[in-house]
């Protein structure tokens, strides 16, 4: 059976600069990452933008990764989003470490 489920996803070694912006409904189901070694000082952030301003975004996760190698965030139950919302998702990375980053996601 097909899940439905959409995994948006990056790789670098360079700082985390990420958006997600289906153009449809869509919600959003977790998020992974892993990296090549404990991540050093610096907060990953995701961050709902609607369009409406900045005063209006939303942080929705802010993990410290300085022992980070491996973070698994699951919503709990899925965060609806608009089509014209997007999250962003940005860290730093300033020991330069390799990582994965994967966005877990549905269109509604």
């Amino acid at each position: 059976m097909k899940s439905g489920l959409n995994f948006s996803r990056a790789t670098g070694a360079v700082a985390i600069a990420t958006t997600i912006a289906p153009g449809v409904p869509w919600q959003l189901e977790g998020i992974r990452v892993h990296l090549s070694a404990a991540g050093g000082a610096g907060n990953l952030t995701a961050t709902v933008d609607n369009g409406a301003g900045a005063v209006y975004d939303v942080v929705i996760l802010t993990q410290d990764m300085t022992s980070v190698v491996d973070l698994v965030w699951n919503t709990g139950c899925p965060l609806d989003f608009e089509a014209g919302d997007e999250l962003d998702i940005a860290w730093a990375n300033a020991g330069t470490k390799t990582y994965g980053l994967e966005v877990i996601w549905k269109a509604t």
